[in-house]
């Protein structure tokens, strides 16, 4: 699953926690270790550019957060980065530069590159968000199987076992998700691929292709 890899996946120099991903192959494998990486990173960061609000939360003196929003720790809101009204951040988060979480969002044990956009009633969870993806108005990355059993990325007939029960979704660079659509556990969205609203996405989709439904995926030209 070379198109899954770390390396494939994400510009680095486009995260706050770039030396965190250098410890892994796969960005699921990084999922179990999120808050432990905050609580230490945290406590580095220079003063005069992040304040310490609470215990294990670190939020960038330029970014916006509204009166309404909630914060939980441990958590990392990098510069620029905009928290809207009645967001609700339940702890293990990275919110990376210029990053928009949005009205309602709610966010649980992720790590979003610089200038991802969360902007409208969006559920992230388990997941991780590759430098300027873009979920749309009411997508949401579902994190548990119905059935409660163990995450398997599947690519074709190529699988993983990740002996994870909660993982949502690997969201390459630029990935644009449309509105509305659920990225079913264990889902795997390659850079430059823009996915139909109304979608129910599973497994991996390559990149720089378009999905209009599990049997319709062309690749861009």
């Amino acid at each position: 699953m070379e198109q899954c890899k770390i390396k494939t996946m994400f510009t680095l120099s486009e995260t706050i926690a770039a030396d965190y991903f250098e410890s892994a192959e796969y960005p699921w494998e990084l999922l179990e270790g999120i808050a432990d990486y905050i609580r230490k990173l945290g406590p580095t960061l220079d003063p005069e550019v992040y304040e310490r609000q609470g215990e294990d939360i670190w939020i960038a003196k330029s970014a916006k957060i509204a009166p309404t929003a909630y914060l939980g720790g441990p958590l990392i809101i990098d510069e620029e980065a905009e928290v809207r009204h009645c967001a609700f951040i339940r702890g293990s988060a990275i919110v990376g530069k210029n990053a928009v979480v949005g009205n309602s969002v709610e966010l649980k044990n992720v790590i979003l590159f610089n200038r991802v956009q969360t902007p409208h009633y969006n559920y992230v969870g388990d997941s991780i968000l590759g430098y300027r993806a873009h979920m749309g108005a009411g997508s949401i990355t579902s994190n548990v199987k119905s059935d409660k059993t163990l995450v398997v990325v599947k690519d074709g007939s190529e699988e993983i076992a990740t002996g994870r029960k909660k993982f949502g979704a690997m969201l390459g660079d630029c990935v644009e998700v449309g509105c509305n659509s659920v990225l079913n556990p264990g889902t795997v969205i390659c850079p430059h691929t823009n996915i139909y609203p109304v979608s129910s996405v599973r497994g991996v989709v390559p990149a720089n292709s378009i999905y209009k439904g599990k049997d319709d995926i062309v690749t861009k030209l």
